[in-house]
């Protein structure tokens, strides 16, 4: 019975709360975990971001942190010293030309503008456009009618003339007849004399109106004066032209020989002054306007006798040949006079000389293939070549490019080709400094142990 009651009786209720009391708190389930793990993640992370980077930056500087000679790193460490690859030239034995440079014009020999001498009508052009001429070639014709009738009129007053002057010294051969028998006096005689001296004035007088009537029919048929290369033609057939025209029928220029005009700083006079003096002629040689392209060789004809004050330059003359007509009126060229050269040195490239605190070196190497700095002495260079007088021996091989990767006793791996030209609106063009546009490399000092 008891047991039935205990299974009859029904399941508890939950009370509801009562108006006017407060609800008791549930139970709040702690979740500190989760942000325990969410910590641990960060943290994971930010240890394996610096690590990595760290790590990258080591190598970087390990890599790009070249090692002192012999063998040493940055700190004095030892350290992998390594192999530099570089360009590499022999050392020649052999002369340096002097040359003085400067920018010319080209102008033609002679120049000359035709005009015509007499007035009339152009009826003929002989001649096609830059067609080249010789002198006494004909170039144009002027109708010459008017001027054969000129030379017909007086042609027929000297033939007037004449016939007077026959008839006057008839009569005065009668005349001194009569007046040896006495039948005349002597005035009359006289004055039949001076009769036949006004008809010799005339006849001469006739002459010379032939002669200028054919002069003035050979202005008419127009010549070529000088050989050379015709320009435009400034008159067509047709018109009337006037020996007082200002502009002439065309232009003819004597293209060879030619001639350049340039000007050098008047500190150079002396130097070719004294080279004319001795009697020998300077060899000129014209580039192109970039100062790389020789177009053609030829001499110093004149100097100038005066100097430009404003510019302090003078001006010089030289003379081509020009058989090949490769140079042409107003172009403009680099001219190079040879006024001296250096003789008996030790020809190496311009772009192996360095300067430095320590004077002028280049970079020599060895059997070893070691880079070694020698001291030298620049005696001439130009543009391409410098010639020294000590530091480096003829069979020498010396570094031509990579320079700024060396130091004394840098291992090298050589290899040999030509060299960057130096460029430059004057380079190689002054004699008196050593070492004309070669840079400055303050990098590559023979100071051990420095870090570059």
């Amino acid at each position: 019975m008891a047991h039935l009651k205990s299974m009859d009786l029904p399941e508890p209720v939950a009370s509801e709360p009562v108006p006017g009391e407060e609800a008791a708190p549930r139970p709040v389930k702690s979740r500190w975990w989760i942000w325990l793990l969410v910590l641990g993640v960060v943290a994971v992370g930010i240890w394996y971001y610096r690590g990595g980077h760290s790590r990258t930056q080591a190598e970087n500087s390990s890599a790009n942190a070249p090692s002192a000679p012999g063998g040493y790193g940055q700190n004095g460490a030892p350290g992998f010293n390594p192999v530099v690859p570089v360009v590499v030239a022999t050392a020649q034995h052999g002369d340096v030309p002097i040359y003085f440079t400067g920018l010319g014009t080209v102008t033609a020999f002679n120049t000359v503008t035709v005009h015509s001498r007499v007035d009339g009508q152009l009826i003929s052009v002989a001649f096609k456009e830059g067609q080249f001429v010789h002198q006494g070639d004909l170039l144009a014709q002027i109708d010459p009618r008017p001027f054969q009738v000129i030379l017909e009129q007086a042609e027929g007053a000297l033939a007037k003339d004449q016939a007077q002057r026959k008839d006057a010294e008839a009569n005065f051969e009668r005349f001194k007849l009569l007046y040896a028998e006495g039948v005349i006096p002597k005035q009359q005689m006289d004055t039949q004399q001076a009769q036949v001296g006004q008809f010799d004035g005339a006849i001469k007088t006739d002459q010379a109106t032939i002669d200028s009537a054919k002069l003035q029919l050979s202005f008419t048929h127009i010549t070529a004066p000088i050989s050379g290369r015709i320009g435009l033609r400034l008159v067509d057939a047709g018109n009337m032209v006037h020996a007082a025209d200002a502009g002439g029928l065309l232009v003819i220029t004597q293209l060879q020989p030619i001639s350049v005009v340039f000007s050098l700083p008047q500190d150079q006079l002396p130097q070719v002054v004294a080279k004319l003096r001795a009697g020998g002629q300077l060899p000129v040689a014209a580039f192109d306007r970039d100062d790389t392209a020789k177009i053609a060789s030829g001499t110093l004809a004149s100097i100038d006798n005066q100097i430009d004050t404003t510019t302090g330059t003078y001006k010089l003359k030289a003379t081509f040949s020009n058989d090949n007509n490769i140079l042409f009126p107003n172009q403009f060229v680099n001219v190079h006079l040879l006024v001296d050269t250096k003789r008996n040195l030790t020809v190496v490239p311009v772009t192996a000389i360095q300067r430095g605190p320590q004077g002028t070196y280049v970079y020599a190497v060895d059997h070893s293939n070691v880079a070694k700095i020698r001291t030298v002495t620049v005696a001439q260079s130009t543009n391409e070549n410098a010639g020294l007088s000590s530091g480096v021996n003829p069979g020498d091989t010396v570094v031509i490019d990579g320079q700024d990767k060396l130091q004394d006793g840098t291992q090298v791996n050589p290899n040999f080709g030509t060299p960057r030209r130096a460029t430059g609106p004057n380079a190689g063009n002054n004699p008196s400094s050593p070492v004309p546009n070669t840079p400055a490399n303050p990098a590559a000092q023979p100071s051990r142990g420095s870090s570059r």
